[in-house]
């Protein structure tokens, strides 16, 4: 029987700055985590960005003033805050507040595509470089269909896949379980089935949680030789000569 492997989840957005910081916080804390061979990272969609019409993008600018009534030097301030601290933690570029939004689902189909043919990883990682690191688009069937080839999926089958919408219950489900489990917002991380984490958490808080939840699975099991010498708070035990009833023997 193989050793069990520690499940991680993160619920995200396509678009939201704090998502991609986010997955790229915990990937450095799983790179620390002294078991990080035995931990499995997975992506799930919390979709956001459900209000906006299908085909139409918006500045970053004009979506802050829209949906949250901010403007001007505040919407700059909260978004260079976020790209400050990205550069800080080794994301650069990553462009937040000279982006476009826009309406997601279909990008969380294309996710879930990608999945269901064992590209979880590098599809979320090839979407959060497109968007973030590029300022790329990442709403339309075209847009997904050249990401879909720069991670080596079959174009033709995901055009079908996305123009059939086969995945779009999945997306829902998806997310509905990610609110069941605690989600209010993206990023939502879940670790070992047991630990869910709101926002995007520094790295070492993160790995905290990492070490708690695998010592936590994985019980110290006592093994034999419980009277062997060993030294305490009162000092060294020493061994007692073990009686034989023969005399000791000379060279």
């Amino acid at each position: 029987m193989g050793r069990r492997v520690m499940e991680i989840e993160i619920w995200a957005e396509v678009t939201c700055p704090w998502c991609g910081l986010g997955s790229h916080r915990l990937d450095r804390a799983v790179e620390r985590f002294e078991h990080r061979g035995e931990v499995e990272v997975i992506h799930h969609s919390f979709p956001l960005s459900g209000s906006f019409p299908v085909g139409e993008t918006f500045s970053v600018r004009d979506a802050l003033l829209r949906r949250h009534g901010m403007g001007g030097s505040q919407a700059e301030a909260s978004t260079r805050r976020i790209e400050a601290l990205a550069e800080s933690e080794g994301l650069s570029p990553y462009q937040v507040l000279d982006n476009r939004v826009g309406n997601t689902d279909l990008a969380h189909e294309f996710l879930a595509h990608a999945s269901a043919g064992g590209k979880n990883r590098e599809a979320w990682d090839a979407i959060f470089r497109a968007y973030f690191g590029r300022a790329r688009p990442v709403f339309s069937l075209d847009d997904l269909l050249d990401l879909a080839q720069e991670i080596a999926l079959d174009r033709e089958g995901t055009r079908q896949a996305l123009t059939e919408h086969r995945y779009q219950r999945q997306v829902r489900d998806d997310a509905a379980r990610g609110r069941r489990l605690g989600a209010t917002g993206a990023p939502f991380i879940v670790v070992d089935g047991r630990y869910g984490i709101p926002g995007a958490q520094d790295s070492d808080g993160l790995l905290d949680v990492l070490r708690k939840a695998w010592d936590e699975s994985h019980p110290l099991i006592p093994g034999t030789g419980g009277d062997a010498p060993v030294c305490g708070p009162d000092g060294c035990a020493v061994p007692q000569p073990t009686s034989t009833g023969r005399s000791p023997s000379h060279p």
